[in-house]
């Protein structure tokens, strides 16, 4: 899980990208934000370029708590002692994991187009299923069902281009096995009544897989918490409108994180 980073003086942001994707999807935030302080995008076990290191059992899970602890062994190998986690989607869901892991060393989180409640029974059986499907087929077929909306039909090519292009990278055997660790994970809706850090909910307006009202239920449980909806944008915000996005994520860092700086 390599890191991409740059020292700087401000709180460090850990951006954590979502399912089926890699480190790429933060590009905007990445160049926006590291000349300012230090950024760590990695790319998590089973996607880019990390390995998934599973055993030769197709039918084995990554955790939501193996991603977290991924994270937690990759800020003591940086020497991190605290920072601000940015998740979008599955990678909110480690967000809200590594807030239950190590939430001394958490300043304040971004969940951006996530939820936190546990897999339904449905759910369990539709993400296996899935695993199932991508092991046996590969990750073309199921880039191109959802693609129009992972991003709103109307987004720029490029950042069509861009999504299609890291999920169809994306190794099938890391995630399937992510999926299957989804449909185990917690009910994280207790935790977020708990989580005293400021914390800025984001959600695209358009977003089917993770609607708005997921977002104003968040922002209802968290203590401490902003809401930002981000129009004309799907369920990856932070590349459909990384203007809105990026201001968003830098109002609450000045504001919330780094007043004094």
């Amino acid at each position: 899980m390599p890191p991409r980073t740059r020292n700087t003086p401000s709180v460090p942001l850990v951006l954590v990208h979502g399912h089926p994707f890699d480190h790429t999807m933060w590009n905007p935030q990445i160049e926006a934000f590291s000349a300012t302080r230090r950024v760590i995008a990695p790319d998590l076990r089973g996607y880019g370029p990390s390995p998934a290191v599973l055993p030769a059992d197709l039918d084995t899970a990554t955790p939501l708590s193996q991603f977290a602890q991924d994270i937690e062994e990759l800020l003591d190998e940086a020497e991190i002692e605290s920072c601000v986690l940015v998740g979008l989607s599955m990678g909110g869901q480690i967000v809200m994991e590594c807030c239950e892991r190590f939430p001394e060393r958490v300043r304040g989180v971004v969940l951006a187009d996530t939820f936190p409640s546990p897999e339904t029974p449905e759910g369990h059986l539709a993400r296996n299923a899935m695993a199932d499907r991508l092991l046996a087929e590969g990750m073309r077929g199921y880039a191109d069902e959802v693609l129009e909306k992972m991003v709103a039909p109307f987004a720029d090519a490029n950042v069509k281009d861009h999504v299609h292009r890291m999920m169809t990278a994306t190794n099938p055997r890391g995630a399937a096995a992510a999926l299957r660790g989804r449909a185990q994970r917690p009910d994280y809706r207790p935790l977020l009544t708990r989580l005293t850090v400021p914390a800025l909910v984001v959600v695209g307006a358009d977003d089917e897989f993770t609607p708005v009202s997921d977002a104003e239920a968040m922002h209802a449980a968290l203590p401490d918490s902003t809401l930002q909806v981000i129009e004309g944008a799907a369920h990856m915000p932070n590349l459909e409108r990384p203007a809105e996005f990026n201001k968003a994520l830098a109002d609450f860092l000045e504001t919330r994180i780094d007043p004094a700086s």
